[in-house]
């Protein structure tokens, strides 16, 4: 609680990373939050919270999880409970493609507000690599694969497709 609002935080209960119901950052914020599963109804988690305690803010972290209809159920709580929501997530996978989540804020947000990385070169991270446990890059595999800095770098287009997540020594 902030200036005497409440703000309801919600992060995916597929990303663990911080533990079940944690939102942590890489300089040590961490938070509790509240949890949504894919077939969650988040409409109805914010609505029922909202109920109890009238809420002034939602935050997403994790949103590239949401599902599309997720997506849809948070524009409900903006349009028919008027409370601003917040999401924090990738936009693209290792593969460099949209996370249904993502493409689905992309077409429904109301604004929209990068939050720049910066690749090992200098240049603006746009793309995310997924290394293997010898650090190589990975072009393959499932959407999703939980990890921090061991698993996934944040690079430029061009480190992306040339695979390369860090300087070369």
């Amino acid at each position: 609680m902030e200036q005497g609002m409440t703000t309801m935080l919600l992060t995916a209960a597929i990303d663990d990373r911080a533990g079940q119901g944690h939102i942590a950052s890489r300089i040590g914020l961490d938070r509790e939050a509240d949890v949504f599963a894919s077939d969650s109804n988040v409409y109805e988690m914010i609505a029922e919270r909202h109920g109890e305690q009238k809420l002034n803010c939602v935050m997403i972290d994790e949103a590239q999880f949401l599902s599309k209809d997720q997506v849809w159920q948070l524009s409900r709580v903006t349009d028919e409970l008027s409370i601003p929501v917040i999401c924090y997530g990738l936009r693209t996978d290792f593969r460099g493609e949209l996370f249904p989540g993502s493409g689905a804020l992309l077409a429904v947000a109301d604004t929209l507000r990068e939050i720049r990385t910066i690749c090992w070169c200098g240049r603006k991270a746009n793309m995310v690599l997924r290394m293997d446990g010898d650090g190589t890059a990975v072009k393959e595999g499932t959407q999703v694969v939980i990890g921090g800095d061991d698993v996934y770098a944040s690079v430029c287009r061009k480190h992306w497709k040339s695979g390369t997540p860090k300087k070369p020594d």
